[in-house]
């Protein structure tokens, strides 16, 4: 019993720190593009700005991809595996123990 609390509590950690990765990543994503916006716009510089150049928004559209994949990755992590993976694997699990079991009586 106390084994299925602790590995509860194992795989509720993982999820927090998965989710934690994801929100610091997110944060580091806002905070640099804006960052990286309002400089190559020239927003704080004495001429005109220039928000509809491509140039501006290079880094936001790349790293916006990667931003994706990672979330992809986060509702993979929490919700597949989770659920049905962490069903199949159990189910697996306890065919190879049992197979090993039975193997240890055959020799």
């Amino acid at each position: 019993m106390e084994t299925k609390k602790s590995l509860k509590y194992l795989r509720a950690h993982k999820k927090v720190e998965i989710l934690k990765h994801f929100y610091s990543h997110l944060a580091v994503f806002i905070i640099i593009n804006t960052g990286i916006i309002l400089v190559l716009a020239n927003a704080f510089g004495k001429g005109p700005t220039y928000f509809s150049k491509w140039e501006v928004y290079f880094t936001l559209f790349f790293w916006g991809i990667g931003i994706l994949f990672h979330a992809l990755y986060v509702l993979f992590e929490i919700t597949f595996r989770g659920g049905f993976l962490k069903r199949w694997e159990d189910r697996k699990m306890k065919q190879f123990l049992e197979e090993d079991r039975w193997s240890e009586f055959e020799n």
